[in-house]
C-alpha cells in the first residue's frame, strides 16, 4: 500500500497560465456607476430635508409653549432661603471675616438686588476663599498679632535661615554583630 509511485496528493499549484478563455472577460456593465451616484445624492438630499423639517418643527413647537404664571402660593425669593443660622463654610472664622471681608455679588447683581428689594445670600464659597487668602498671606509675609505687628517670619525666610545655619545631622550608632 505504501508504494513510492502512488501520487494521490499534490501540494504545489499547477501552472494554468496557458489557459485562455476568450468568452469570459470583465463585464463593465455589471455595476452602473451613474445609478449609484444618483442614489447617494438622493439619500443625502432626503437626509438634509428631514433635518430641516425636524429643526423647523422643533422651533415651531418651542414658540408655542408659554411659561405658566407664578402661583400666588409660591414662596418669594426671600422666603425660600433656609432659616438662620445658615451653615458656615469655614466654621470658626465667620465672626471676624464678616466685618473685614468684602463678600457678595458683583455691581450688576447689587443693582438688581436693590431694584427687587430682596436679600440675596452670599456666595457659598466667599468665606472659604477669604480664609484661604488670609492663610496664604500669613505663609507669604509671616504671622501678625492683634495689633498688626509681625511676631514670626515667613516660611521661605525661615527655610533660608535654617540652610544658612546648616542642618543638624543625626549621628548613626554603629551596630555590632
Amino acid at each position: 500500500m505504501n508504494s513510492s509511485n502512488d501520487k494521490s496528493h499534490v501540494t504545489e499549484t499547477p501552472d494554468v497560465s496557458y489557459i485562455k478563455n476568450v468568452d469570459v472577460t470583465h463585464e463593465t456593465g455589471d455595476v452602473q456607476i451613474g445609478s449609484v451616484v444618483r442614489f447617494a445624492i438622493a439619500l443625502f438630499v432626503l437626509l438634509a430635508a428631514s433635518c430641516l423639517l425636524m429643526w423647523g418643527m422643533f422651533h415651531m413647537l418651542a414658540s408655542r409653549t408659554k411659561e405658566p404664571d407664578r402661583s400666588p402660593m409660591a414662596l418669594s425669593d426671600n422666603e425660600r432661603l433656609p432659616p438662620e443660622p445658615r451653615l458656615q463654610g469655614a466654621p470658626g472664622f465667620g465672626e471676624g471675616l464678616g466685618s473685614t471681608a468684602t463678600p457678595g455679588p458683583s455691581e450688576q447683581e447689587r443693582t438688581a438686588i436693590r431694584a427687587r428689594q430682596v436679600e440675596v445670600p452670599k456666595n457659598p464659597l466667599w468665606e472659604i476663599n477669604e480664609v484661604r487668602k488670609r492663610w496664604s498671606d500669613t505663609l507669604k509675609n509671616g504671622p501678625v498679632d492683634q495689633n498688626g505687628r509681625p511676631y514670626g517670619m515667613p516660611i521661605e525666610k525661615a527655610k533660608e535661615e535654617i540652610l544658612k545655619q546648616g542642618l543638624p545631622a543625626r549621628e548613626r550608632k554603629a551596630v555590632s554583630r
